[in-house]
């Protein structure tokens, strides 16, 4: 399964903390979830940001996502997120 999280971050948002939060969620919450194989985060143009993440299976995501809202590191990341401008998507990987 792979899934595509695509964001801005709020107006006037710190880069640089948003990077420490990105850090801190990826190791105390992300890699702490069964069935993850693979996140990476990286910023585009026009202030766009993307998280990819790459999962055993469909179940390992809807796990993590029932997990992620009472997460501290979680919702510190969120903090730096335009809530307006969230959009997932998710793909069945083909096994290409």
């Amino acid at each position: 399964m792979i899934e595509i999280l695509r964001f801005e971050l709020v107006p006037g948002a710190d880069e640089a903390a948003f990077l420490e939060a990105d850090k801190r969620v990826q190791a105390e919450f992300a890699y702490q979830q069964p069935g993850l194989i693979r996140r990476t985060a990286a910023r585009g143009d026009g202030g766009r940001w993307v998280v990819i993440d790459l999962w055993y299976s469909a179940v390992a995501v809807e796990a993590a996502i029932a997990a992620w809202d009472s997460d501290p590191a979680a919702r510190a990341y969120m903090a730096f997120v335009e809530p307006g401008s969230v959009s997932v998507e998710r793909y069945e990987d083909l096994g290409g």
